[in-house]
């Protein structure tokens, strides 16, 4: 990841027309994987070594120390901030999770507490039906009884799997088409995997002051 501190001074929003997108790839703390934790940490054991998890955990903890700190130099007037979130869905009771997730000991969650408490808005950005599809999907292929099956049927979840992340992607970019209104900032925390990117409209500038999501095309503007 990039020095925050080299891209802080970069990150003004013109007072004018544009829709600015801070979009910010993360990776997912323990808490944040929930119900998850231990069958993506038994994977990971399983796969690569105690030692593996281990770093993983060390990983991401630096990551959100780098995250805060760009938040912390970054110059936005908080009532033009929208604050969008992996996992969050619209679902009238979005600050009763964050504030949740912050009690559990949730990073991301924490800065999106203390932005909204500043005054940015907090905005339900997924579909609750997609997030449960993939919640159960994800559950069976990390099953450990699911080692047993063939190379077709893992291959048809794995289908599955990146089909939904697809449509998670395609929707919340229409959730930030909606939304986002003209001299407005949003700060988008977003898992590595994804790519919002193509559902965009043209008029949405998207900066990456931490780098690009894996996979990204590299059709919008790059902060690096």
């Amino acid at each position: 990841m990039s020095d925050p501190a080299e891209h802080t001074r970069t990150l003004q929003v013109a007072p004018d027309a544009t829709r600015t997108l801070i979009y910010c790839p993360v990776i997912h703390s323990q808490v944040d994987l929930g119900a998850l934790r231990a069958p993506v940490q038994s994977a990971t054991h399983t796969a690569f070594g105690a030692e593996a998890w281990r770093r993983r955990v060390h990983t991401v903890e630096q990551m959100w120390t780098e995250i805060e700190q760009l938040i912390d130099g970054l110059d936005l007037d908080p009532t033009r901030t929208r604050l969008y979130q992996d996992g969050l869905p619209i679902c009238g009771h979005e600050l009763e999770i964050v504030k949740e997730m912050t009690y559990k000991g949730s990073r991301n969650h924490r800065i999106l507490l203390r932005l909204h408490s500043q005054g940015a808005t907090l905005m339900g950005t997924e579909s609750g039906p997609l997030l449960l599809q993939e919640y159960n999907l994800a559950k069976r292929l990390l099953d450990p009884e699911q080692q047993g099956l063939d190379s077709d049927d893992r291959d048809a979840l794995q289908i599955q799997a990146r089909t939904l992340l697809k449509l998670r992607d395609f929707f919340i970019a229409g959730r930030i088409n909606e939304t986002l209104k003209a001299g407005e900032v949003g700060i988008l925390f977003l898992g590595m995997l994804h790519d919002i990117t193509p559902g965009l409209t043209s008029d949405i500038r998207v900066v990456y002051p931490l780098g690009k999501p894996v996979g990204s095309d590299g059709v919008a503007e790059a902060e690096t």
